[in-house]
């Protein structure tokens, strides 16, 4: 009798200590899950098919971040909806902190003004990580496109407008929003050609089958390098050290067309802090890797200053990105129903 009452004191213990641990904000379980995480293989989608600017981005860095975690990281494509699909299977994600998105300017700033009926909050449904890198926006036009120049961009567009189209890499996408910005400032209105990522859209106008597109500078490069399209104008604050030769839009013409797009690490909402916090610091750590940010410079990229990651940064940053750029999509009369 003595050695019953002695095991249900120890299991009463027990009990009292996991009970303990809960009403510290996280189970006994969850907490070891916290401390060993990773034990296996992780996932980083990447919101867009592969071989566009996100996905180029996201290789990069995933290898040598597998090397810190000790587990691999598997790169997984879900492209659609400018991004949104593959942000949205991490909003609605089990909160363990083994699936995770890059998500960008389009998806984690444009999205909630942009949708009439948004997929997820930005702001509530995500557990942020850290901003990684920030990349200039490139107008490129199709080699026969019978103009040299911003300026004489703007003339064609104007007049012949209504035969003309754009693409992007989806509504909503970060090389949509920043052709709006152009279409804008030009005063005109052109068709947009939503593909499921910005590769196949590239392709197409370097096969001259859309007029332009706004892609990122590092993805767009080796096309430019290669004469396949016509670079016009860096939509950013001041000229790009891999195109020293392309002028910003301001100094070509159309002041205050600037698009630099930002890309950034998220968890689903709930995910406990100290997975959150060790996932920070591999991300960081990957960032200051020597072979990783001679690649990312190569491709054009500013990496972010260490003052600029982490989790309370993010958050913060993501309501103020999501105020800047909902008054000119308002003013643009834009909205994905």
């Amino acid at each position: 009798m003595r050695r019953f009452f002695e095991a249900v004191a120890r299991r009463a213990a027990a009990l009292a200590l996991v009970a303990g641990l809960a009403a510290a904000g996280l189970p006994a379980a969850a907490q070891d899950a916290a401390t060993s995480w990773p034990t296996r293989p992780v996932t980083l989608i990447v919101p867009f098919v592969a071989g566009g600017p996100i996905d180029v981005i996201a290789r990069v860095q995933a290898q040598r971040l597998g090397e810190i975690l000790g587990q691999t990281v598997i790169v997984e494509n879900v492209g659609g909806g400018g991004g949104a699909l593959g942000a949205q299977r991490i909003a609605r994600g089990t909160p363990d902190g083994y699936t995770f998105v890059m998500g960008n300017v389009g998806t984690h700033a444009y999205h909630p003004t942009l949708y009439a009926k948004p997929l997820y909050d930005p702001v509530t449904d995500f557990a942020p990580v850290g901003l990684t890198t920030e990349s200039a926006r490139l107008l490129v036009a199709r080699k026969t496109l019978p103009v040299d120049d911003l300026k004489g961009f703007a003339a064609y567009v104007k007049a012949n407008h209504a035969g003309m189209s754009f693409g992007s890499g989806g509504l909503g996408s970060a090389t949509h929003v920043p052709c709006l910005l152009v279409n804008q400032a030009i005063g005109a209105t052109v068709t947009h050609v939503p593909y499921r990522g910005a590769a196949p859209a590239m392709q197409d106008v370097i096969g001259g089958r859309i007029d332009y597109m706004c892609d990122s500078i590092q993805t767009a490069l080796p096309q430019v390098k290669e004469k396949n399209v016509k670079a016009l104008a860096v939509l950013a604050p001041t000229r790009s050290p891999i195109l020293p030769d392309v002028p910003t839009a301001t100094e070509a013409g159309l002041p205050g067309v600037e698009a630099n797009a930002w890309n950034a690490i998220f968890l689903p909402k709930g995910t406990p802090d100290a997975i959150v916090r060790k996932l920070a610091a591999a991300v960081a750590q990957t960032l200051d890797d020597p072979l990783v940010r001679k690649r990312l410079d190569e491709l054009g990229l500013s990496i972010v200053p260490p003052e600029r990651r982490g989790p309370e940064v993010l958050a913060a940053y993501v309501k103020e990105e999501i105020a800047r750029w909902a008054p000119p999509i308002q003013a643009a009369g834009l909205k994905v129903e």
